[in-house]
């Protein structure tokens, strides 16, 4: 993978984030083991090199959580909105980082 193209990459995940925050998203999250973590929150923080989420827990409690933007990058996190995917794979049929 060519870095400059990944930091051209995590740009525009940063910028459409940017675009959303306040808005309320879904996250995928693979934390590893075969254990995926899904959730719903509202985008409130939108930093260089990561965001942060304030997500819907049980009984009306909500907690913040941090994602990177490689993790985006990766598909170790997806995110949607409404059913819609915010971002599509990076990558092509080949595993090679796309343009």
């Amino acid at each position: 993978m060519d870095i400059e193209q990944q930091a051209k990459i995590i740009d525009t995940i940063h910028d459409t984030l940017q675009e959303h925050v306040g808005e309320r998203l879904k996250v995928r999250a693979n934390m590893g083991r075969s254990k995926i973590v899904e959730s719903e929150g509202t985008l409130t923080q939108v930093h260089p090199q990561l965001f942060i989420m304030e997500v819907d827990r049980k009984r009306g409690r909500t907690a913040r959580q941090s994602y990177q933007y490689v993790d985006v990058l990766t598909g170790m996190v997806e995110l949607s909105q409404d059913g819609t995917p915010l971002f599509d794979s990076f990558f092509d049929e080949e595993g090679e980082l796309g343009a």
